[in-house]
């Protein structure tokens, strides 16, 4: 790689050459070219804010959201973690599903309807590897398919597509995007550059807009960085925007301490009241990948686990409070999400292995509140390699946010994630234009895929309902690989019957997922021998 393009695709839009503002990677250009000021305005007019919280190293989702109405397959399969039944936080008329002892700001946001739980999230070819699976997250590619760019990098360019040159500008004034607490992440990755600036963590905010420097040590090299820090505090307009903006914002309700979450959403919620027009923000916490010790031997509702849980839940409640307090909770949503879930079946380390699909949390006022999905599929005797089906296809979250959020076109959408993914009612439209298809559960009991015969040996007839529209039909494995997409197209509403040729596969348990826009529904099928 040449040395220009290293620059351009790993040093933070943020910066011409790298001037370190207290933790601060910035850039700053200027441009009084009217066709320049033209080009730079973006397509879509709006205030919305995403905040987008990463939680690293594999979240245990099955200890998250506990399923109710299958607890006796839960427990089975996991009796040395599994939490007790009467332990379980219920949510309001949702009696099939509860939350985990620790999440008790996030029941309390559940029962005010300002979470969305999307159950089963992941991909069709699961990836293991902690660094490979986040990659496939961030850039909202396919597992076989490496792509350098991240997908709210994508979204941020075709808003912004001349971005860096000329920023800041009257009509954006404010840095695109901002993550805390890391170095900025392939999530903000534009095609070229990229599109947001990084905060290392919250003390470097604050010393930025109290004007506090980090000591530099008394020798040369300590007297050349007092020097760049003068040059850059004087010439910087990114910093002057954000401290302007922070020092609007003078009183915040509160937050837990000794949460390094929350003192890095309290930071978002003062840059989004005092002004910025930042829309994309995130977020990260770690220590998900709880192999072992992850519950307590004496009791499964405290631990490693519940700690994480715990600190999460009371974070992302205290910010969405901070929201309604400082009057901005209708500009606002927020994202969870982790680069895989575990494995169905704990093993004997008191923890749970790298697994496939996993829960998502979309949490804010505008969320539309409620359960997405249902209960994942736990087989009778599930062994050490059996993953939970993907209910919905991860990129059908971040297809639903641009969309409905960011009043995104679909056309737009298939070229920021490559292919045509479903809309889900996840979040408000909020004046955007909507799927059409609005009822994201069936009707009680109603079964929208079958097959028969079930058990079957060589093949078998699938039929399906959809409502019209985008129809999508997968045959998922028990690790969770999907192996076969029967159909993905449109359709008229109405009844189709679809042949299952199963071939070579051995035998065991199958799944066939139907997605129909925000409907889906997971089918379990058995092949036997003749």
């Amino acid at each position: 790689m040449k040395r220009r393009d290293f620059l351009r695709n790993t040093v933070p839009a943020a910066a011409i050459l790298p001037a370190i503002v207290d933790g601060y990677s910035v850039k700053a250009f200027n441009s009084n070219s009217p066709l320049l000021q033209a080009l730079m305005n973006p397509t879509i007019d709006t205030d919305h804010v995403l905040v987008i919280v990463q939680l690293s190293g594999g979240n245990d989702g099955l200890n998250m959201v506990i399923p109710v109405s299958t607890y006796s397959s839960y427990y089975n399969a996991r009796s040395n973690v599994a939490i007790p039944q009467n332990r379980i936080l219920p949510l309001n008329g949702n009696t099939l599903s509860g939350l985990h002892p620790a999440m008790t700001g996030m029941q309390s946001l559940y029962n005010e309807n300002k979470l969305n739980i999307v159950q089963a999230v992941g991909y069709p070819s699961p990836n293991f590897s902690h660094f490979r699976a986040t990659d496939i997250w961030m850039s909202g590619s396919a597992a076989d398919q490496v792509v350098n760019s991240g997908w709210a990098g994508r979204y941020l360019n075709t808003e912004y597509p001349n971005f860096p040159t000329g920023y800041p500008n009257s009509t954006m004034p404010d840095p695109l995007a901002i993550q805390i607490g890391s170095i900025t992440s392939l999530t903000l990755q534009g095609p070229s550059v990229n599109m947001g600036m990084s905060i290392t963590n919250p003390t470097s905010f604050y010393n930025l807009i109290n004007n506090v420097l980090d000591p530099a040590p008394n020798n040369p090299m300590g007297y050349e960085l007092t020097y760049i820090r003068t040059v850059a505090n004087q010439t910087d307009q990114y910093a002057q925007r954000i401290v302007a903006s922070a020092n609007l914002v003078t009183q915040q309700s509160a937050y837990p301490a000794n949460n390094s979450l929350a003192d890095q959403l309290k930071i978002v919620a003062r840059l989004v009241k005092g002004g910025l027009k930042t829309r994309i923000y995130m977020v990260s916490t770690g220590g998900f990948d709880t192999h072992a010790s992850q519950t307590d031997a004496a009791d499964t509702t405290i631990g490693a686990h519940a700690n994480l849980l715990k600190g999460l839940s009371d974070a992302v409640k205290a910010f969405t409070d901070d929201c309604q307090f400082l009057g901005i909770q209708d500009r606002v949503i927020g994202m969870t999400f982790s680069e895989f879930g575990r494995r169905i079946k704990s093993n004997s380390s008191l923890g749970t292995d790298h697994g496939a699909a996993a829960p998502m949390f979309i949490f804010g006022k505008q969320a539309i509140p409620g359960m997405t999905g249902v209960n994942p599929t736990i087989p009778g005797g599930a062994t050490v390699n059996d993953n939970i089906p993907m209910q919905y296809d991860f990129r059908s979250i971040y297809a639903s946010i641009l969309e409905k959020w960011f009043c995104v076109p679909s056309t737009t959408i298939q070229t920021i994630l490559f292919q045509n993914f479903q809309s889900l009612n996840i979040v408000s439209d909020a004046g955007c234009r909507t799927t059409g298809i609005n009822d994201p559960n069936q009707s009680a009991g109603e079964e929208l895929i079958t097959n028969y015969p079930n058990p079957f040996t060589e093949s078998t007839s699938i039929r399906f309902k959809t409502k019209g529209g985008h129809t999508l039909v997968q045959i998922i494995d028990m690790l969770g690989r999907v192996i076969r997409t029967l159909t993905d197209q449109d359709y008229t509403p109405g009844t189709y019957t679809l042949t299952f040729d199963s071939g070579p596969l051995p035998t065991g348990v199958y799944y066939a997922r139907l997605q129909n826009g925000p409907i889906q529904q997971v089918r379990s099928m058995l092949k036997v021998r003749e």
